[in-house]
């Protein structure tokens, strides 16, 4: 089985991660963990038009992602879990969307970070985005704190 793991690299993707490892494991799954970089639409490239310290920033902080995201994979491993890392630039949904169908993936996993509804408006929501256009199955896993309805 393959797994494609949508994360963040913020404090929700390792409540995430804690969930795929058990899954993971009970599976014997493989585990791609995926970071979609938000495109740079002012970064066309290394030529002129930008300053180098601009350049070296986004480079900088590209480095940065792929190192955190490898050290996530590299805690799977240590699990016995076989995991891969991928960073891509890209619109999150379309990335995900689009790697899930090059890795012919299972299992699409996700989490939820529970905005309101006016954020959603706003921004929109990359879960609720691969729900709903996925023709693969979708877990979508809450990384929030709800409080219980009496």
């Amino acid at each position: 089985m393959n797994i494609l793991v949508a994360v963040d690299l913020s404090g929700a993707s390792q409540k995430i991660l804690h969930y795929v490892k058990t899954l993971a494991l009970d599976l014997s799954a493989k585990v791609w963990l995926l970071y979609a970089e938000k495109p740079d639409l002012g970064f066309v490239g290394f030529g002129p038009g930008r300053p180098q310290s601009a350049l070296d920033h986004v480079a900088e902080d590209f480095k940065e992602k792929r190192e955190e995201l490898q050290n996530e994979a590299d805690k799977l491993q240590s699990s016995r879990i076989d995991a891969e890392s991928l960073l891509v630039q890209g619109v999150a949904v379309e990335v995900i969307l689009d790697e899930a169908s090059k890795l012919n993936i299972d299992l699409i996993v996700v989490g939820s970070h529970g905005h309101g509804a006016v954020y959603h408006l706003m921004v929109g929501s990359v879960s609720e985005g691969v729900l709903h256009r996925s023709s693969r199955p979708v877990l979508v896993v809450p990384t929030h704190e709800r409080t219980k309805r009496k």
